[in-house]
């Protein structure tokens, strides 16, 4: 951080940061929803879904919501999906269950991966959920078989409920016949949209607060150029706020007017 522009204004950390702790976290009513379709999920051993643009706040929900499940009642599979086949996810599942299972085939990884979830519900009395983040990544011959490690003594069992979270297309690739076998199983769906001008201003001001400053830097011009030019998404919004900071501080102004937010705009994407 730019040591001026932190002094400038008087932050005593980063503002706008990708990595807050979970009690800073906003809680919206949008994102109080993810958690709550989230734990009704987990409860009954289902599937859920999370969807919304990039940055709209997914992997945030995603955090706060697993962030308050107890460690020491829970067992959290977090991976990140691509486009590769079936083996790829399935040695990302067992990574996070602790095992290198390179080179082995796909009956041997099925086989171990059920074998550790019911050692882990049956033996530890552990409640296992696996998050798969970027799912839209994910291939329709994936989705056609991934259904496969949730089945537990003839599909009587539920110990293994699996989120997927991913952009809005997640939803038309389960929508083929081929991966029917998996959307039945889904039982909760959230879709995270951009912010009003209203929750924008909120959402500005709780984050300067997090940085140690009481008042609103944003004249309500520069809030409405922010909300606009992020299309209400958090992460672009993050990126247009520091760096219309960034611009003030550099003309010496305590306040942070449009045309601060037009020069940040021209550094991103």
């Amino acid at each position: 951080m730019d040591v001026t522009y932190r002094s400038f204004f008087g932050f005593t950390k980063e503002p706008f940061p990708a990595d807050l702790d979970l009690s800073e976290i906003m809680q919206t009513p949008e994102l109080l929803g993810v958690k709550e379709r989230l734990d009704y999920a987990l409860r009954i051993g289902a599937m859920a879904l999370v969807t919304g643009e990039i940055g709209s706040g997914k992997s945030t929900a995603l955090r706060y919501a697993m962030g308050q499940l107890h460690p020491s009642e829970y067992v959290t599979l977090y991976i990140t999906a691509s486009s590769g086949s079936i083996l790829e996810l399935y040695r990302g599942i067992m990574a996070e269950l602790g095992y290198d299972m390179a080179g082995t085939s796909r009956a041997v990884m099925i086989k171990k991966i059920k074998r550790e979830i019911t050692e882990l519900v049956t033996g530890k009395k552990m409640k296992v959920v696996l998050v798969i983040d970027e799912a839209s990544l994910i291939r329709l011959d994936v989705f056609a078989e991934l259904h496969t490690i949730t089945q537990f003594e003839k599909d009587s069992k539920h110990y293994l409920p699996v989120i997927f979270a991913g952009q809005s297309s997640l939803v038309d690739k389960l929508m083929y016949r081929s991966s029917l076998p998996l959307a039945s199983r889904i039982v909760a769906r959230s879709h995270i949209e951009g912010v009003n001008r209203e929750e924008m201003e909120h959402y500005l001001k709780h984050h300067l607060e997090i940085a140690g400053i009481r008042k609103n830097l944003f004249d309500q011009a520069a809030v409405t150029a922010i909300q606009q030019g992020a299309g209400g998404l958090f992460r672009k919004a993050n990126h247009l706020a520091r760096g219309s900071l960034i611009a003030a501080a550099k003309a010496q102004s305590m306040a942070v007017i449009p045309e601060h937010v037009r020069i940040a705009a021209t550094e991103i994407f």
